[in-house]
């Protein structure tokens, strides 16, 4: 059973929350948490590489000597790959990089993640997680109070005035509950969390 403890915005702790074993207390599976990640940043790439093979750059069309009675090795083209300005050898083309992986898998990487982080004591729970004029000063403050260091703020729902103190805060990502990236929480030291978003992930992920 994992416990975290329960701050209120000012960093000021209230007391302790118990988490539910079901998302926060299995056993972590590293290896789903390596391909969930692995896949997010194939996910990420442009695939916009690109490279000329010996058929595409121009030239080369006239054999540059006689096959033989020089000493010198024979060519075909001035565009061999060997030659300077010549093509690539299997040049890379624009493709995707994108694949999916399976709900259950992702479902495993993410709940192991969080079972890590409340493990090893990198839970907060913010009682109230919400800031009614975008003050980025007001979420240093219990950062630091905290001492959270490079985290990422769980919220229930889009909270506009959380995103815009935290945005310009290095480190920092703020996430709605029910879209949370396996990536940002394996990036992130401190997971800090909005109460009403712990019980959405309790729920969604149970």
């Amino acid at each position: 059973m994992s416990i975290a403890k329960v701050y209120d915005l000012a960093g000021k702790e209230l007391g302790e929350v118990t988490l539910a074993d079901a998302v926060f207390g299995i056993e972590p599976n590293v290896a789903a948490v390596h391909a969930v990640v692995k896949n997010h940043l194939a996910n990420l790439r442009q695939g916009t590489q690109s490279a000329l093979t010996r058929a595409e750059v121009s030239g080369g069309g006239r054999k540059p000597w006689r096959q033989k009675g020089t000493g010198r090795a024979r060519q075909g083209s001035t565009r061999s790959p060997q030659w300077t300005h010549g093509g690539v050898v299997f040049a890379p083309k624009p493709r995707s990089y994108r694949y999916t992986l399976n709900k259950k898998l992702r479902r495993l990487a993410l709940k192991s993640v969080l079972s890590d982080k409340a493990q090893n004591g990198n839970i907060a729970v913010i009682e109230g997680l919400d800031v009614a004029e975008p003050k980025t000063k007001t979420v240093v403050g219990l950062l630091n109070a905290i001492d959270a260091g490079k985290s990422v703020i769980i919220t229930d729902g889009v909270k506009k005035g959380v995103v815009l103190s935290s945005r310009n805060i290095p480190g920092v990502v703020t996430t709605p509950a029910n879209t949370l990236s396996v990536y940002e929480l394996v990036n992130a030291k401190t997971l800090v969390i909005d109460k009403a978003a712990l019980a959405t992930i309790e729920e969604v992920y149970a």
